[in-house]
């Protein structure tokens, strides 16, 4: 239960379960590297999903393994290397693919949540 003024945390399940579908959205918004890619979650969630390096990159791994994103090394004017990940032509079909899935889930999920809040008014 949240009290007034307490800042909801999205769970780590639901996290875990959108991972794949925002790093391939942020992605499709332009080449990124790790770190601001964690810097993008947190301004898209604000504040509120709470990514860690652990979290992220074994994700871009995957997403790199089955052709979703393709990674190429830069060094950036600090002079420091910097693994940049770009979406691939099947990363776009997939993240269209995730799209549909939660638009699904959202949908099945605004039918039920307002009989369940009724329920819940009514002390059930």
């Amino acid at each position: 239960m949240m009290l007034r003024g307490q800042r909801m945390e999205i769970g780590k399940d639901l996290t875990a379960a959108s991972s794949t579908p925002m790093v391939l959205a942020i992605l499709a918004e332009g080449d990124s590297y790790g770190y601001a890619i964690l810097q993008r979650v947190r301004e898209l969630s604000t504040g509120r999903m709470g990514w860690t390096d652990g979290m992220l990159y074994p994700v871009l791994h995957r997403l790199e393994r089955l052709g979703f994103i393709a990674a190429r090394w830069e060094v950036a004017e600090s002079g420091r290397r910097r693994k940049y990940y770009r979406i691939t032509h099947q990363g776009r079909a997939q993240l269209m693919e995730e799209r549909r899935q939660w638009q699904a889930v959202d949908a099945a999920l605004r039918c039920i949540w307002p009989a369940s809040m009724v329920s819940v008014g009514r002390g059930k």
